[in-house]
């Protein structure tokens, strides 16, 4: 799967927060298809984020001071 960096900021909101909610699960269709429309890649039904994306989307949640 291509680099979240890519793809993570243009994701919908509801896609954003099917992640939030369900990190370790596979990708529900409406977010892998999202992916599949940023990217070019097609994505398996059973992708799962990696520790690394999981990470990356806490640190996008995080408030700045």
């Amino acid at each position: 799967m291509h680099d979240i960096h890519t793809w993570w900021p243009k994701l919908s909101i509801s896609a954003k927060h099917a992640l939030v909610e369900a990190p370790g699960e596979p990708l529900t269709d409406e977010v892998r298809e999202e992916i599949q429309a940023i990217t070019g890649e097609e994505i398996p039904r059973a992708a799962v984020l990696s520790h690394e994306d999981v990470e990356f989307i806490d640190t996008q949640r995080e408030q700045v001071d």
